[in-house]
């Protein structure tokens, strides 16, 4: 296929405009939103909950018997939960990419279909070797989703609109981590049909129904507003003017300087940190949290089900959250507000050795970490001028986290069992420093903002050649105020 045409026709339609136009009215807009919603978000929605699950399945896989079979010992385990994010990392900015030089309806399910074949391959390796390489293989494939996504979001809906879209687009991370317990538990009892194990079917069952969304995705996903088969001509119009005024006319072409921009805003790189302090104990979670309930006494089959609520709890968190942040128009309160949830959680895991008091400290842990999610990329995100910029950025934003996912394979050592206490100190230290980070962004940022009210005039009061002059300045440019 000649992606030639396509890139083209992508530049053309991200800075498709109509600004002589006055835009619906309240009432329309609102009706144009909900459509746009109900078209993506459920969709995007599922994409994530797959991913999570084929990645932290292992989890639930550890329990079925997937160290023995293998012939695991020491800290094999931990060795193939961190062999996973340093590929991961890798893959997300030149995803990013290579979904802007191409198309997302074709990019985004191809990195599926990749992913599908080797969760499905996973269920099939009969060594430790080889679980190592299908872990590997399947952070390359599963690289692009997340930062992917993120970035495709913005390039639909307003600053302030996207915070919540990303927090229920997140929010499947919670449901597969509530479901993906509820569904171990009834796959395992396929242990021996076919000759497989259950921990092995828990990879090859999801692994396929993977491949199958993969495929509907390739007919059902859309690209950009201004291509959307689902939107009017008067609809698709009034989404990029609605993106034009709220992006304030900057530079939406791909140029490669734009990624060097990006690596050299230092900005990016503090939220790089708070980021890699909140995904270190979102995947120390995620990838323990069955291990972490067994010691509490539960057999192994009912810690695969205890491990649903707290994930249930912390989704309805993500969703409002991200509401009250979008219809406040901030981010950095919220993001310290949950942060302090998370460290109480962890610290009550660390203190206590009350089983009941330890199970509810998961439901503070996870209240707290997972809504900081969506909530810093979308801060982030809102915080960086131009589309190819905001890409690298949030890519580097996402993939530093990442590398917290390594980190996380080795937090909960099976010699510190049962209660872990390195475990819990680190992730305390590390929400501790991603809190003092927040702090600081938030006091720069709003200082910065009554800097730029003092010298230049206000943004409503540029006119559009003015802009045009500094399209390519991004969040420099004298009439960008960043999201507090």
């Amino acid at each position: 296929m000649d992606y030639s045409d396509d890139k083209k026709n992508v530049d053309m339609v991200e800075s498709l405009s109509d600004s002589d136009s006055l835009g619906f009215d309240e009432k329309a807009t609102q009706r144009l939103i909900r459509k746009i919603d109900w078209v993506l978000l459920p969709f995007l929605a599922l994409l994530y909950l797959l991913s999570f699950l084929d990645r932290t399945n292992i989890g639930n896989a550890r329990l079925a018997g997937l160290e023995k079979d293998l012939g695991m010992k020491g800290l094999d385990y931990n060795i193939a939960l961190a062999v996973f994010f340093p590929f991961y990392v890798a893959a997300e900015i030149p995803s990013n990419l290579m979904m802007k030089k191409t198309r997302p309806s074709i990019w985004i399910p191809s990195i599926m279909v990749a992913w599908g074949v080797v969760c499905t391959l996973m269920g099939l390796v009969d060594n430790f070797a080889g679980l190592l390489a299908t872990r590997a293989a399947l952070g390359v494939a599963e690289g692009g989703l997340f930062p992917g996504v993120t970035f495709y979001i913005t390039m639909w809906y307003r600053r302030h609109e996207c915070g919540l879209r990303m927090a229920i687009f997140f929010s499947a991370a919670t449901a597969a981590g509530a479901f993906g317990g509820l569904l171990a538990r009834g796959i395992i009892e396929l242990d021996g049909v076919g000759g497989k194990a259950g921990w092995a079917w828990i990879f090859i069952i999801e692994g396929i129904v993977t491949l199958i969304v993969a495929f509907i995705a390739f007919v059902v996903m859309n690209d950009y507003p201004a291509t959307a088969k689902f939107l009017t001509d008067a609809e698709k119009k009034e989404v990029s003017r609605r993106l034009e005024h709220d992006r304030s006319s900057l530079a939406d072409e791909y140029h490669i300087k734009y990624l060097w921009h990006a690596l050299q805003d230092w900005k990016i790189w503090v939220h790089m940190f708070i980021t890699i302090g909140i995904y270190t104990p979102l995947y120390s979670f995620s990838l323990f949290l069955p291990t972490i309930v067994r010691t509490l006494g539960y057999t192994n089959e009912t810690a695969q089900l205890m491990t649903t609520p707290p994930y249930i709890v912390a989704c309805f968190c993500c969703i409002v959250g991200g509401y009250m942040a979008d219809r406040l128009q901030t981010r950095g309160l919220f993001m310290i507000g949950f942060n302090i949830t998370a460290i109480i959680g962890f610290a009550m895991l660390l203190a206590s050795k009350n089983p009941n008091v330890k199970y509810a400290g998961t439901f503070f842990a996870a209240s707290g970490v997972y809504p900081n999610v969506p909530q810093g990329v979308a801060w982030n995100g809102n915080n960086i001028g131009g589309s190819v910029k905001r890409g690298v950025g949030i890519a580097m934003h996402v993939g530093f986290g990442n590398l917290g996912g390594a980190i996380a394979g080795f937090v909960f050592l099976s010699k510190d069992s049962p209660q872990f206490v390195p475990g819990h100190s680190i992730l305390i230290g590390l929400l501790s420093m991603s809190t003092i980070l927040q702090i600081f962004m938030t006091l720069y940022l709003r200082r910065e903002n009554a800097r730029r009210d003092r010298e230049f005039k206000r943004p409503a009061e540029y006119t559009i050649e003015e802009k045009t002059a500094e399209r390519e300045r991004g969040d420099l440019a004298s009439f960008f105020r960043y999201t507090v």
